[in-house]
């Protein structure tokens, strides 16, 4: 059986800032891969582990932070720029490199095909004002991601519920 291959049309200078949500994030790492017909691509800043338990009450008087260790990367090669998390299987928390900016409506975010195909997961959700921290659930066999990895798809209101490809 072959598999077919997915092509990534990349749009032209002028089509890339007519896409709706180009306005509503900030701090894109680089805008012509990122952003595509379906939404913007968002990419991983840095990996946490939960080393000490959040609170929450009913009222919010006693909300707490959890305690966030960060997970530290490893270069390939000492030439490298960037480096990779070398991820077990578990739970993480993961913090995207770009921000919200003016969105008029709630946004749609949702994990990546090539995540999820690799034992990874995060939960879909909308977002409004921020790009919360996440929880990031890596499969028993763990994962390799490389800083900067496109691990999310930024989405218009309305767009139905699925994996991004």
């Amino acid at each position: 059986m072959t598999l077919g291959v997915v092509s990534f049309d990349r749009m032209s200078a002028e089509h890339e800032r007519e896409h709706p949500l180009v306005d509503s994030v900030d701090n894109l790492v680089y805008e012509p891969v990122q952003v595509h017909e379906h939404g913007i691509d968002l990419t991983a800043s840095a990996i946490y582990r939960v080393a000490g338990p959040g609170r929450i009450d009913f009222g919010g008087d006693e909300l707490e932070d959890a305690d966030l260790e960060p997970v530290e990367t490893t270069l390939r090669d000492p030439d490298d720029e960037y480096g990779w998390w070398d991820l077990e299987g578990g739970q993480y928390v993961v913090q995207h490199n770009e921000f919200l900016t003016d969105a008029e409506e709630p946004l749609w975010l949702q994990p990546r095909n090539e995540l999820l195909a690799r034992g990874g997961s995060h939960p879909s959700m909308q977002v409004v004002s921020h790009l919360p921290l996440i929880p990031l659930t890596v499969a028993d066999g763990g994962l390799r991601l490389k800083e900067n990895a496109r691990i999310s798809t930024l989405m218009p209101p309305g767009t139905p519920a699925g994996p991004s490809e």
